[in-house]
């Protein structure tokens, strides 16, 4: 493994942006200072650069095993480690869906094998596993994964005695995808009543509606507080939740955390109209209104991580009609880029960037030794020129699915290079093939 010299940074951490070195040993930060002198294998100008920590996405579907037709953990990777991405946290609605350890476990191996980023994999909860549930190690997986509502994978959990013996017991974080089955089967009928097969996408945050997404929010957080579970609830998409979660106490001290996701940052039901189902995911994008909210609670702490919810399907897929195309679409390759755009319009800073996408994911999950530039904790680095144009074109896209809902966007920021574990994993515009990421471990 070689040393890395990082010079005239711009570094953006804890809350604060100033000029530092960094020198990077057996994959870990050994020195931060203004300056070092010290011989390095290679050296980064970085002048004019601004030096972040890797981000963290805590919501990603890779697809493998069993959907590696859409993607797969060494393609979508490599796609997370072009945009800044350093470590993921990859959701068990595989094929099979990952509902015992040893499913569990040979996804780890897939992951040994072909990550270039670091990884973790959520366990499933299901109306029956309870018993392989309990087995989860706090230790060596980052969570438990509830689909309170039903969606790509069809993991539904509607049983309210498994519902209650997970919140109670689970070993672990539990992780929630919130919407409420029986409104969004009563809402479709409607609407397939009405326009039979003619129901389009304009309708979906109407089907998967606001009444669905609170009503399973607010009973996860009552579960939650009934039996003091570790609960996160993920892809908040209306501003209603966002009155669900506190903004009172150390994030630390939470028992009840939220994310926000990138697309229900970015777009709105306006958006329908141009992209169509390109931009179909569930939970569905809403209101402007709703998006306002969103940014609110994640400004002012209610909302407390951002990440993706990448779930690449085929070009061909999506482009089917509204009832046959699937929800879902490749987001890690471009989400910090669109987030510095953010930073661009004054909508957020670059401190609270990194506080939303590194800082608290790890603060969040208990990390270990990743998402702060600290001496002695892993070199987890994303270098960003934000006055370099970067364009967004089919050619240039890593996702295995070749498409991206940003493609024909030119973003304000480029990113120039990403280290993993201590290794130069993307440099200049070109994956370098450095071997796999490590699999992340919790202090817990």
């Amino acid at each position: 493994m070689s040393t890395i010299l990082i010079k005239n940074a711009q570094v953006v951490n804890e809350g604060e942006i100033k000029a530092k070195d960094i020198f990077i040993k057996n994959g870990r930060i050994e020195q931060i200072a203004p300056v070092i002198d010290a011989k390095a294998d290679r050296e980064i100008n970085a002048e004019g650069l601004h030096l972040l920590p890797g981000l963290i996405d805590d919501q990603v579907h890779f697809r493998e095993p069993g959907l590696t037709y859409k993607a797969d953990i060494a393609t979508e990777s490599r796609a997370a480690v072009a945009g800044g991405t350093t470590s993921f946290m990859e959701m068990p609605n595989t094929v099979p869906n990952a509902l015992t350890q040893k499913l569990l476990q040979d996804k780890y191996d897939i992951g040994q094998d072909s990550s270039l980023a670091n990884y973790s994999f959520f366990m499933g909860a299901s109306n029956d596993n309870l018993d392989e549930m309990l087995k989860t190690n706090p230790r060596d997986v980052c969570g438990i994964k509830v689909f309170m509502g039903s969606s790509t994978g069809n993991m539904l959990v509607d049983s309210e005695t498994a519902l209650s013996n997970i919140f109670q017991n689970a070993p672990t974080l539990v992780a929630t995808h919130c919407e409420d089955e029986a409104t969004v089967r009563a809402n479709f009928a409607a609407y397939k009543d009405k326009y039979g097969d003619q129901v389009t996408i304009d309708m979906h945050p109407l089907i998967r509606s606001e009444e669905a997404c609170y009503l399973s929010s607010s009973k996860a957080v009552e579960l939650a507080r009934k039996y003091n579970t570790r609960l996160h609830i993920l892809h908040i998409s209306t501003g209603k939740e966002t009155h669900l979660f506190q903004n009172d106490i150390p994030l630390e001290q939470k028992r009840i955390t939220a994310e926000a996701c990138v697309h229900h940052l970015w777009f709105s039901d306006q958006d329908y109209a141009s992209k169509g189902n390109f931009i179909k995911w569930n939970p569905a994008v809403k209101t402007a209104a709703d998006r306002e909210e969103i940014w609110r609670a994640v400004l002012d702490g209610r909302i407390d991580v951002i990440a993706t919810d990448h779930a690449p399907h085929t070009f061909e897929e999506k482009s089917e009609p509204y009832l046959q195309a699937p929800s879902g679409g490749p987001l890690v390759q471009h989400a910090l880029l669109a987030l510095l755009d953010k930073v661009a319009e004054g909508q957020l800073t670059l401190e609270q960037l990194v506080q939303k996408t590194a800082h608290n994911t790890a603060r969040c999950f208990q990390v270990e030794q990743r998402g702060f530039i600290r001496e002695g904790y892993w070199a987890d680095l994303v270098l960003v020129d934000l006055n370099k144009p970067y364009a967004v074109t089919k050619e240039n896209i890593l996702s295995k699915c070749k498409w991206s809902p940003f493609e024909g966007h030119t973003f304000g920021s480029t990113i120039e290079h990403t280290i993993v574990s201590g290794n130069i994993a993307y440099s200049d515009g070109k994956i370098i093939e450095v071997g796999s990421g490590h699999r992340l471990l919790f202090d817990r």
